[in-house]
């Protein structure tokens, strides 16, 4: 999704999203987390929703490229006690991190709003940051393969798209993630089978 785009929507994004954060997304953030400890990156960490879900034995970076959305996390940060939290302000396509600096990383509803370019890039760069045998969540949507969901998710497509740049469409293809250097372990629904949580790691053949 184009900075621009998060400019405009930022103030109404939490208001858009309520319905699918409090019905759907709220009930199964915290499986992103599950068994995560240690130095983790929040890549487009949007505005905070997984902030609650952090583990407390962690540090925690959230990166977003749009300030106007780090504002609001900014203001949910602040009604925690957490002071082992970060928000930068920080493309995920161009990290201003160290190789080698995150123990785990997660990814939630970001890889839908990027094209297959895009995407390459930002797998890349977070396999450059992540350490040696850590490992990548990505919670983001698929098309379900039930007819009427599908057929429900498309007719749902324009909205989407205009109002987040995301697509239904853009789940991580075999050669995208292959040109990252990662490989994936699993992946399981945690929704239908319209939003699961894949878990990737460094390939050994790299």
């Amino acid at each position: 999704m184009s900075n621009s785009k998060y400019k405009n929507i930022a103030l109404a994004y939490d208001f858009l999203d309520w319905p699918f954060e409090y019905f759907r997304y709220k009930a199964i953030r915290k499986n992103i987390f599950s068994g995560l400890s240690g130095h983790i990156l929040d890549a487009g960490i949007g505005t905070g929703r997984n902030i609650i879900f952090y583990p407390k034995n962690s540090n925690v970076i959230g990166i977003d490229n749009s300030t106007q959305m780090l504002k609001i996390s900014e203001k949910r940060l602040s009604n925690t006690n957490s002071d082992n939290i970060t928000l930068v302000a920080n493309d995920v396509q161009s990290c201003a991190f160290r190789s080698n600096t995150f123990d785990s990383i997660v990814v939630t509803f970001m890889f839908c709003t990027l094209n297959k370019e895009q995407q390459l890039e930002a797998l890349k760069e977070l396999h450059r940051v992540l350490k040696p045998n850590g490992i990548i969540k990505i919670l983001d949507y698929n098309y379900s393969q039930i007819p009427i969901r599908k057929l429900i998710m498309k007719i749902w497509a324009p909205w989407v798209y205009l109002a987040y740049g995301a697509g239904f469409n853009r789940a991580l293809d075999i050669n995208t993630i292959k040109g990252s250097g990662l490989k994936k372990t699993s992946q399981h629904f945690v929704y239908k089978d319209m939003i699961s949580i894949s878990t990737f790691e460094t390939s050994n053949e790299n």
